[in-house]
């Protein structure tokens, strides 16, 4: 038993009635008749004490599965007058919005259960229920220690909090169940390692084991987040079952071209096409959920949709993050009313909040994963036995190409993998300091509580020590810099140190960063406005942006400024939305190139498009340019799939301009153009622009330093891409910025003391004099190792680049390099990366339209012989 199953026991009404309480029993059966596929294979195991992860479709009454098993042992041990003041269940969600909903969600069949109760002549105790985060004011906070709920709602920060509130962490000693919601928006950043660590920590409380229930969405691969969940015993996974119920709905998926001809349409016309498209799919719907990529689309959208439907304006509205709280939650209500006809969001709604109905989900532009798009389109029919339709709206040939293989995948369930990060250092820190609080330790002991998590699991001592001396301040040098010891370590033990130290350890606990706005000054000191951190992170020295309408190109920063120059007329190198911009999974990258090779086979194929139409599930419109576009490429120039890399060298005014088609997603790519561009810097003593997308990227020098084929083809065999990275990322803007975010997690830069908030900018500064006081000191600093891996494995996937590279050199990829008088086809998209906006779409439409005209003008000529 002692290892992690697949759940196969599908148990009967029966069954699951035998084990529950006779009211609650006797509610259920008259609320809702029978059990959903979730609940069948789940609360029966949670009844006898297994842990469980379960995976399906929103709207199939997964909270349920978790809460029905606990809710009725609580009633029966009130029966038996054993229910006591304490908490017996602690629900974690990453969203606050969450609980307030599952507290509703809790309290009205609770209310509901009494009710029935007093009917049927029982006398029931009320089950307690209450939310803990960081709303919650000390009033109620001190009110939970004197009576506290039976079930605690939380988050994973605030959970943390109370683990080391004196009092109240007296409350946790007897969770029996703890409920993890939402799995799959924590278990691929830091807030998942933190909490993994909490849970531990919790473990070391009460004792002994308690049930563990993981609810997620759609998720692959399930055995690994059954692992992060359920956590480590002895270096073996704890015990499992895995619910996978995320086929019990069904999913319609289309993909459509907005227009005919994706090349040569003018961007109005596209722009009135794609929204009298939408005009069109919503007509008869009630409530249809649009979701686009970016905030600032979002706010487009809704414009141009106000604008055309005017008889609908009052019914359409806006749900993304930079909106005020008040303004998110009066649309949520709104739609759970059914009072709106269209809400457009970016990403904000596609976790679990409980949105009501809604009966089509339109994505405008692809997704970039499987996994997003089914969780995205599972908004859709919110009830299991109604179909989630989505229907995917492609704005140019590239995004046709994706979201076609990516509607297939969907369909057939072929779901991209998540990284889980592995051995964050600054979460470490965090814990280590939080048990430190909690009592006088063992290094070892500790050290094993630790690897208990799944992303610690295999944490090197070595690292844990480093942790341990920075705490205990024993990197001379640091003390001056105003970074002062928090624990003790003497004889393998440790314990807390000096009076600030809990009051430093509440003030800045947490994983997520704080969003900085950073202010733009010309090189004179002239004010310009503002850009968010994110997009500043990724700015080069020489890197042209838009910014309120003008051209500026990047000189430097310092502290929360950056100084530029104006550039007018220059073409900028980066959108100004490239923050926001979702990566292409590099799973779904690599099924891109094969389909690839599979339509360059089909281009003499007279039955090409009705065999595209057939096994994509695709219409005519679609098949006919997709199959356009890849003559295009072939005559032009040679069409780059899972076999052959393609290098372009195109010369253009004093630059020579090299196109890469490494199609492994942006992560990648970000991780492989960076270490190219440094290798090239250095041999020709230049600087080099970057321009990265998802199918590849485009690095420029200036004629006088151009490459020979030979020095291109060498550069695939770079042999330490780690180590060229990490050189590579010396003075970077995202060195800098994420080092500050890593200081302030692992508790070197304070993001408040002393009851004060520091600003920004003052914690900007001290992060960039500690980063170079520890690179030439310390270069094995814990928190120096961590800002490295976070960018190298998190913000790019340096393991993919890696593992990209080495198909290169073990030959079963070849790179060709051709030089032509333009870009190809495929590498328009690369060409014009920086040019404007993508949903305005005017001057990067104009730019391609111009290209295609002089390509084809070539292409026509070989063909005549010209």
């Amino acid at each position: 038993m002692g290892e992690i199953r697949w759940a196969t026991k599908e148990y009967t009404d029966e069954e699951i009635y035998s084990i529950l309480d006779p009211v609650v029993r006797e509610w259920f059966r008259r609320k809702f008749k029978s059990f959903t596929p979730p609940q069948r294979y789940a609360i029966v195991e949670i009844h006898k004490g297994e842990n469980v992860l379960i995976s399906s479709p929103t709207g199939s009454g997964k909270t349920l599965s978790a809460f029905l098993a606990i809710i009725s042992e609580l009633i029966s041990l009130g029966r038996k007058g054993e229910l006591e003041d304490k908490i017996y269940c602690v629900y974690v969600s990453p969203l606050r919005a969450l609980n307030n909903d599952i507290r509703r969600n809790l309290e009205e069949p609770l209310a509901e259960i009494k009710k029935m109760a007093q009917e049927l002549g029982e006398e029931i105790p009320e089950i307690k229920v209450a939310v803990r985060t960081s709303d919650t004011t000390s009033y109620e906070k001190s009110k939970m220690v004197k009576k506290p709920p039976h079930i605690l709602i939380t988050t994973p920060e605030s959970l943390a909090i109370a683990l080391n509130a004196p009092k109240f962490r007296e409350r946790l000693k007897d969770t029996r169940w703890v409920i993890v919601d939402e799995v799959h928006a924590l278990a691929e950043n830091k807030r998942g390692s933190h909490l993994a660590l909490t849970l531990e920590r919790l473990r070391e409380l009460t004792g002994e084991d308690f049930v563990r229930i993981g609810l997620s969405a759609t998720i692959h691969p399930l055995e690994e987040v059954g692992k992060f969940v359920f956590g480590f015993e002895n270096g073996k996974p704890r015990p499992g079952l895995i619910v996978d119920v995320s086929f019990a709905k069904r999913t319609k998926i289309t993909v459509e071209s907005v227009v005919e001809d994706l090349v040569y349409t003018p961007a109005d016309v596209l722009s009135q096409a794609l929204y009298r498209r939408i005009g069109e799919l919503v007509k008869n719907r009630k409530t249809t959920l649009i979701f686009t990529n970016t905030r600032s689309g979002t706010e487009r959208v809704v414009y141009h949709l106000k604008k055309m439907f005017p008889e609908w304006a009052d019914k359409i509205e806006a749900h993304h993050s930079s909106l005020s709280r008040e303004v998110r939650l009066e649309v949520e209500e709104r739609l759970k009313r059914g009072e709106l006809k269209i809400i457009v969001s970016s990403t904000s709604l596609e976790l679990g909040i409980d949105i009501g109905s809604i009966d089509l989900v339109i994505l405008i532009g692809s997704p970039k994963s499987v996994n997003r798009a089914l969780q995205r389109i599972g908004r859709a029919g919110h009830r299991l036995h109604e179909v989630s339709e989505g229907v995917i709206l492609a704005l140019d040939r590239d995004d046709l190409v994706e979201v076609t293989v990516l509607a297939h995948n969907a369909r057939n369930r072929k779901l991209d993998r998540i990284r889980i990060p592995k051995n964050p250092l600054d979460v470490l820190v965090q814990h280590v300091l939080g048990m430190a609080l909690e009592r006088v330790w063992d290094v070892n002991e500790a050290y094993n509580v630790v690897r208990r998590a799944y992303p610690f699991k295999d944490l090197p001592f070595e690292d844990f020590m480093n942790v341990l001396k920075y705490l205990a301040g024993e990197y001379a040098g640091l003390e001056e810099k105003k970074v002062y010891a928090k624990i003790w370590l003497e004889d393998r033990k440790f314990g807390k140190r000096g009076k600030m130290t809990r009051a430093i350890y509440y003030m800045n606990t947490g994983t997520i960063p704080d969003e900085a706005k950073i202010d733009v000054f010309t090189v004179d000191k002239r004010y310009i406005g503002t850009v968010e951190e994110e997009f500043a992170e990724h700015l080069m020295p020489g890197d042209i942006f838009v910014l309120a309408g003008r051209t500026y190109e990047f000189v430097k920063s310092r502290g929360n400024r950056i100084y530029v120059i104006s550039r007018e007329g220059a073409k900028p190198t980066i959108p100004s939305w490239f923050s926001e911009m979702l990566p292409l999974s590099f799973d779904l990258a690599l099924d891109i190139q094969q389909f690839r090779r599979e339509v360059k086979s089909l281009l003499g194929n007279k039955r090409a498009r009705s065999f595209l139409m057939k096994k994509y599930g695709i219409d005519k419109i679609t098949a006919k340019a997709i199959l356009s576009y890849f003559r295009e490429q072939a005559k032009y120039s040679i069409i780059p799939d899972d076999e052959t890399v393609l290098v372009e060298v195109v010369r253009d005014e004093r630059v020579v301009k090299y196109f890469f088609h490494t199609l492994i997603g942006r992560r990648a790519n970000d991780a492989l153009s960076r270490a190219f561009a440094y290798i090239i810097s250095r041999k020709k003593k230049c600087n080099v622009g970057v321009a990265i997308t998802d199918n590849g990227f485009m690095l420029k020098v200036p004629e006088d330093k151009a490459l020979t084929q030979g020095e291109l083809v060498e550069l695939f065999k770079l042999e330490n891409l780690r180590e060229t990275l990490k050189r590579a990322l010396d003075n970077t803007e995202l060195l800098k910025r994420r080092f500050r975010h890593v200081a302030n997690r692992g508790l070197l830069v304070l993001r408040r003391y002393m009851g004060r908030e520091r600003s920004l900018s003052r914690q900007q500064m001290n992060a960039q004099t500690l980063l170079n006081f520890l690179k030439k000191n310390y270069p094995d600093f814990p928190l120096l190792k961590e800002v490295y891996r976070e960018i190298m494995e998190d913000k790019m996937d340096v393991e993919s680049a890696e593992l990209f590279l080495s198909w290169i050199k073990e030959g079963k990829i070849k790179v060709i390099v051709k030089e032509h008088e333009y870009p190809s086809p495929f590498a328009f998209n690369l060409e014009v990366v920086g040019a404007s906006d993508v949903v305005l779409m005017e001057d990067r439409r104009e730019l391609i339209r111009q290209l295609h005209q002089k390509i084809m003008a070539i292409i026509s000529s070989k063909s005549t012989g010209g």
